[in-house]
């Protein structure tokens, strides 16, 4: 949540952050508000949510900012909306972010948005900073809805001329994110080093099933990759000013096309990266697999520390099914030749995607193991974290749920899913943090079933963690 602050304008002393998550988008906006004269104060809804909603909207109601921007996904969705119907009624809201994209009249027409004067769907710097000085650019702006005060029927910017600028802006042009808006971000590591996000990259070119980025679904998104000096840079500034040493670029891209690879390498090695710096990346196995064992050890003397891969599953027809490109054999040779190179894997995976039967599910349980066993002999780490499917609006396999029949509400009402067994293992506390589900059963295997599965590849990953920390000690 962000708030554009009329009273730092006029020398009244500006609202420093209570607490934002690591959101590395947002705070580029942040940035380039901050350089147009729009002093901003932040606050987030986890922290103050432990207060409660309405104590939450009290806070904000009593900093009386001339705006409130929410940044909405589809699980926290309920929520935001929650806090925005407690909001003064001439405070206006700004919403952005996926599901904003993805339900843009569902938002609209939401009653507890009472006073939304902007929806900016895609990437907002530029049209955020334009409404801030003028609510009446709305009007004019590409991609930009609102609805009158009164009125359920959402309105259009109407534009003429040349969107790109307004649609996807120069991201080497844009200024740095602004940490002073990410009090957690950089922060200091379980190892001690102090560790920062980095964004290289925005679209992506896969069409993953399951994923709101999926290129067939963001036609309206140019992808563009940031130039490798411009990114070396940032990290050279974080660097002087806090100390950081380690670094996670959180985009897809970064490690997910070969000719976003080599230029970056190339300048990596240039700049001897490697001998200042740790960093973890996000890869495709499809490209990774490609890459001879000379490119793997060049990533390895740049810095890799850690690459994260989307395996989702062990079962080849569930891979077809999600269109990942990918195969079983794939993932184990691409995971094995990272490892022996002394590059860690993490691997992400789905249980009870739509059709997934019970011999594919247990197929992906010993896909895990199998990577697990590699790791136990080789000079890198490899480590699972696991999910039970859930369809998020804006994704292709969401719309094909729809036309199956599914109840779009019911498939965006999600509840916390349990990995203690009611409290029975404490030592699970704390590992369903990002495991939630809608309550319904996709595939074959019940919803118990899948749970158990994901309490099972959980728990255990949780004790190799462990023992890993006891020998290291």
């Amino acid at each position: 949540m962000q708030f554009d602050d009329p009273r730092s304008r006029h020398g009244q002393t500006r609202h420093r952050p209570v607490h934002h998550p690591r959101s590395q988008e947002v705070c580029s906006r942040l940035g380039i508000l901050q350089t147009q004269d729009h002093p901003l104060a932040l606050t987030a809804v986890p922290l103050l949510l432990r207060t409660g909603i309405r104590h939450t909207a009290e806070i904000v109601n009593r900093l009386r900012p001339r705006w409130v921007g929410f940044n909405l996904l589809a699980p926290t969705y309920d929520l935001t909306a929650r806090i925005a119907a407690e909001l003064d009624p001439n405070i206006l809201v700004m919403v952005g972010g996926h599901h904003a994209k993805a339900a843009p009249t569902t938002v609209l027409r939401d009653p507890r948005f009472h006073n939304i004067g902007a929806l900016i769907i895609g990437e907002g710097e530029t049209r955020a900073a334009a409404i801030l000085s003028d609510v009446h650019r709305r009007q004019e702006l590409p991609q930009v809805m609102w609805r009158d005060a009164g009125s359920t029927h959402p309105k259009l910017g109407i534009f003429h001329g040349n969107q790109q600028p307004w649609l996807a802006p120069d991201i080497n042009a844009l200024p740095f994110v602004d940490r002073r808006f990410l009090p957690q971000d950089p922060y200091r590591a379980d190892d001690g080093r102090i560790e920062a996000n980095l964004v290289c990259s925005r679209g992506c070119p896969y069409e993953c099933g399951f994923c709101g980025a999926a290129a067939s679904m963001n036609t309206d998104v140019t992808i563009r990759t940031r130039d490798p000096r411009n990114i070396i840079a940032e990290m050279d500034e974080l660097h002087a000013a806090h100390g950081v040493t380690a670094f996670r670029a959180v985009d897809d891209l970064f490690l997910g096309v070969r000719r976003v690879i080599h230029p970056a390498m190339m300048a990596f090695t240039e700049e001897r990266i490697g001998e200042r710096y740790v960093w973890d990346a996000t890869g495709r196995i499809n490209v990774l697999d490609r890459e001879d064992d000379d490119v793997l050890a060049v990533l390895r003397t740049n810095g890799l520390r850690e690459v994260a891969l989307g395996i989702e599953s062990g079962a080849p027809r569930i891979l077809t099914a999600m269109d990942k490109r990918i195969t079983p054999e794939m993932t184990l040779s691409v995971t094995r030749r990272l490892l022996q190179h002394g590059i860690n894997v993490k691997g992400y995976f789905i249980l009870g995607y739509p059709g997934e039967t019970r011999d594919e599910a247990e197929q992906t349980v010993r896909h895990i193991k199998e990577l697990w066993a590699l790791s136990d002999r080789l000079p890198g780490t490899f480590r699972a974290s696991s999910f039970v499917f859930r369809p998020y609006p804006g994704s292709p396999i969401f719309n094909d749920l729809v036309k199956q029949g599914y109840d779009p509400v019911a498939m965006q009402t999600y509840s916390d899913v349990d990995l203690t067994d009611h409290g029975a293992d404490e030592a699970m506390r704390g590992r369903d943090e990002f495991n939630f589900t809608t309550g319904q059963q996709f595939g074959d295997v019940p919803l118990d079933d899948l749970n158990r599965m994901l309490a099972q590849i959980s728990r255990e990953q949780h004790e190799r963690n462990h023992g890993a920390q006891e020998v290291t000690a």
